[in-house]
Formats: C-alpha cells, sequence, structure tokens
C-alpha cells in the first residue's frame, strides 16, 4: 500500500473523484496549518492505481497476505473502522439471530453493539474477580467449560485478552477446550497488537491456537487511529463468511492512510520488532522500578495479578499503579497530571493510574513521565480526598439477563430516576470510561448496588458516556405494560 500510494504521488496524478478538498488544494488554510499538508496530500480514494476491495489490482489482498504471513495467520482483513467493526464481523461470522455466543462478561461495549445488532443470545461468563483490587481478569477455562455444559447449543466462544489492565487469560487451554467440542474461540486482543512479535510478552491468540483474532493495531502499534486487524486460522470460520460480515458493516470509502500505516507497521515489525521490543521491555522495567520508589505508589506485577483464580499472564508494558497510599483518587490524580505536566495518562479509577507504553517511548518520554508521579506524590496532600464510592462485591455486580439485549434496546422504553429503576430491564448500556466495559446492557435487570456504583462513581470523576443521562441521575428503562 505505502508503494503504490508512492507511486501515485510520483505519477503526478490529478483526482476528479472524491475527497473533496483535492489532495488539499481545496482545504481551509488554517486546517492546512493544524494538520499539515501531508494528510490532505496523501488522503486519496483508494482506486486508480492504489486498489480497494473489489479492485483487479491486489495490492490490499498482498498486504493482507504479508500481514498474516507475519503474525502466522491463514488470513488477515483490514479495518478502517476499528476493532469495534472487527469484532461484531467476528460475531456475526459465528453466531446468527438467537444463537447462542459464550462471552466474558468483561466484554467492551462494541461486543455488546454486536448483540444488539445481530439479536444473538448472550450466555455471559463471569470473569476472574480480584475482591480486594476490584478488579476483574479474563474468565477462566473452567467457567467457559461449565459455560458450554450448559449450553452446548452455543455457537462459540469470545474471550477479550489481554483487557485493558493488562492482564491475559488461558488462550491455549481455552481453545484446547473449544476446539474438542467443535467451536471456534474468538479472541478480542485489541490490546495485544504487539505480541507476536517478542518471545518475553504474552502469548499471542494464533500461537495459543484462536480460530479468529481482533486487533486494534492504533493501541498498541504504529497505525493511525481506527486501523484495525482480524486474522483467521483454521476450519472452523467461513473466511467467506467471515469477509461478507465484514463487508456489510464496513465502509464504502476506506482511508488509504489508515490502509498505508497499517502495512508500513507490518514491514517495521516484521524486520525490527524484536529489537524495539527489548528496548520497549527494558525501559518498562526500568520505570517499573523507579515509579515503585515513589512514596504512595506500588506498581502492580505479576504477583499481584496473576495466579490461581487470577489471570494467567500480563503485559509488562501496561503499568498499573496503585495510588491508594496517597490522599487523591485516581481520577482526581489523573486530571492533576494533565492539568499541570500534560501527561496524559492511559486509564484511571477510584485507586489506580496506569501508563501504557510501546515500542515509541524513550528515556526521554520516561523522564517527563516520572517528573510528573514525583510532583502528584508530592502535592498529594493539597488535592482533594477522593469522594465516597460505593464499589460492591463482585457477586453484585452480576445481574440477570432478563430479555434479549435487541428486544430491549428496540423496545419500548421509559427514562425513570435512577432510584426507582431497580428491579427495572436496561434499555441502555451503561459503561464507565475508561476502560469502556458496561456495568450494565440492555436486557439485564439493574440492581441498586450497580446503580449506587455507577452514581457515586460519577460524582468521584467516573465518566459514563453513552447514557441518555451521564448524570446517571435517570435511566432508560424497558417500559412495563
Amino acid at each position: 500500500m505505502l508503494e503504490a500510494l508512492a507511486a501515485y504521488h510520483a505519477e503526478k496524478q490529478l483526482p476528479f473523484t472524491p475527497p473533496g478538498h483535492k489532495q488539499g488544494r481545496g482545504a481551509d488554510p488554517r486546517v492546512r496549518a493544524v494538520l499539515g499538508d501531508a494528510v490532505f496530500h496523501s488522503d486519496v480514494l483508494a482506486v486508480n492505481g492504489l486498489d480497494d476491495r473489489t479492485s483487479s489490482k491486489g495490492i490490499l489482498k498482498r498486504a493482507q497476505e504479508l500481514m498474516a504471513d507475519a503474525v502466522g495467520a491463514d488470513h488477515t482483513f483490514f479495518s478502517t473502522c476499528g476493532s469495534s467493526l472487527s469484532v461484531k464481523a467476528a460475531m456475526l461470522a459465528a453466531a446468527g439471530p438467537h444463537e447462542k455466543l459464550v462471552l466474558g462478561r468483561d466484554a467492551h461495549k462494541a461486543m455488546v453493539a454486536g448483540l444488539i445488532l445481530s439479536g444473538v443470545r448472550p450466555v455471559w461468563v463471569d470473569p476472574n474477580f480480584d475482591p480486594d483490587l476490584h478488579l476483574a481478569h479474563p474468565p477462566s477455562v473452567e467457567a467457559f467449560t461449565a459455560a458450554f455444559d450448559e449450553h452446548p447449543d452455543a455457537k462459540g466462544a469470545l474471550v477479550t485478552s489481554p483487557t485493558p489492565y493488562g492482564t491475559c487469560g488461558d488462550l491455549a487451554g481455552l481453545a484446547r477446550m473449544c476446539h474438542e467440542r467443535g467451536k471456534p474461540l474468538l479472541v478480542d486482543e485489541a490490546w495485544g497488537a504487539h505480541l507476536p512479535f517478542h518471545p518475553d510478552l504474552p502469548v499471542w491468540a494464533m500461537n495459543a491456537g484462536a480460530d479468529v483474532c481482533v486487533t486494534s493495531v492504533h493501541k498498541m502499534g504504529s497505525g493511525l487511529e481506527q486501523s484495525s486487524v482480524f486474522h483467521l486460522r483454521g476450519d472452523l470460520i467461513d473466511p467467506e463468511a467471515l469477509t461478507s460480515r465484514a463487508d456489510l458493516l464496513s465502509t464504502t470509502s476506506p482511508s488509504v492512510l489508515v490502509y498505508a500505516a497499517l502495512d508500513g507497521w507490518r514491514r517495521q515489525m516484521a524486520e525490527h520488532g524484536r529489537e524495539l521490543y527489548d528496548h520497549a521491555l527494558a525501559l518498562a522495567g526500568s520505570l517499573r522500578e523507579r515509579i515503585s520508589e515513589i512514596k504512595g505508589m506500588h506498581v502492580h506485577t505479576r504477583d499481584d495479578f496473576c495466579g490461581p483464580g487470577r489471570a494467567a499472564d500480563m503485559d509488562p508494558l501496561q503499568i498499573i499503579i496503585d495510588i491508594s497510599g496517597l490522599r487523591p483518587s485516581g481520577y482526581h490524580a489523573s486530571d492533576w497530571l494533565r492539568e499541570h505536566h500534560r501527561l496524559n495518562l492511559h486509564l484511571s479509577d477510584h485507586r489506580r493510574i496506569s501508563v501504557q507504553l510501546t515500542h515509541a517511548d524513550d528515556e526521554e518520554s520516561a523522564a517527563r513521565l516520572l517528573t510528573g508521579l514525583r510532583d502528584l506524590a508530592e502535592h498529594a496532600d493539597e488535592l482533594p480526598p477522593g469522594p465516597s464510592m460505593d464499589v460492591p462485591d463482585p457477586r453484585e455486580l452480576r445481574l440477570e439477563q432478563a430479555m434479549l439485549p435487541r428486544d430491549a434496546f428496540f423496545g419500548r422504553i421509559e427514562q425513570v430516576p435512577w432510584r426507582e429503576a431497580a428491579g427495572r430491564v436496561s434499555a441502555e448500556m451503561l459503561t464507565p470510561y475508561p476502560p469502556g466495559i458496561p456495568a450494565a446492557v440492555p436486557g439485564e435487570r439493574l440492581t441498586e448496588a450497580v446503580l449506587d456504583y455507577l452514581r457515586t462513581g460519577v460524582d468521584a470523576g467516573m465518566v459514563v458516556p453513552d447514557a441518555a443521562d451521564p448524570e446517571v441521575r435517570s435511566v432508560r428503562v424497558v417500559a412495563e405494560e
């Protein structure tokens, strides 16, 4: 794709096609001053020498073949609509309306959207909850096995690994269990695009035996925002079916910019991935040690997250820092670091902040981070204490699936005060951000514990952007007869 784009420029082709800015000539100079001319120069239609999904030139097809070869997949598909599209395509290729799919309840909201669009019936599997740390790790193989024993007609399993906190499930064990039953394993590995390229990182889903793996190259790789790839291996998912589902959801105007960056990242990793992650892992190890020396901060390690009843592995590039030894909540600490040091952290919760490292980080970015964290510790007593937040016992977070997500979402609804919503069936997603895992999905029966958690969470700094009322003072519920 990069070579085709370079040839397009070298040939000085003149488009009388979209996009209407005509390689930037029509863009407002004030916009060009911020975005740069190069962005517009390479924002061209994916035809006339650049190929698209229907063209006979095969440029995109060849780029996808090279990506599949780089990571050991049979087929690879590029997406310019993020992994939110890719995971929906994978779900729709595995199960149809009213068929069952076994999913971890720590699923990203994109999976819930897939349930709403498809009419698939979810069979939820509880994550491995750590009641002391109030964290959810990927569900165990045993939990998925029990779900299949109870629902042998389920069409497959879908698990999120790594989680946004960097913890990973036992993918090899889960793949074996699924394949013994002739069922496909789908893995939402949005946070794991880098995993194939260094042996000291957690196991890559394709190497673990997964059938479909979805990755967000913009998260941990060098792709532009919205760049995603999904990989297919084996014969439990029909590649033509997966292609047709993706085509159903995809844009007909894919971004050449996104394609080209995806293609270039694949080449970068194939040629230099090992040495780049040698450096990134060494930097992460050093940073972990230096952050641990800051008063009031504890950097979580494998000893905290991994073991029986917890996670199978963790990504060392996700640095999770417990700041409960300081005065402010993670929400307030994150805001303070952005305001005073222009540091934008990965995620925050009532007691933690986290830092995402990639191969792009170096000693300069590490030094700036350390300066900010040390200053936070020095000024922590000046920040307001974190408001009281009702974090329920993990068992109280589990809601009854009273209706299909699609039926609840598209049915008759009403908006009721949050204190009157307990016992009612939710008609919307209520998703604390970050990391984007719904506390309630359409069709689940709301409880006082979950409503208290959301309401006090918003007061503490939590964001619930997909709610009709982001303050969660009222909730959309299914109308009662």
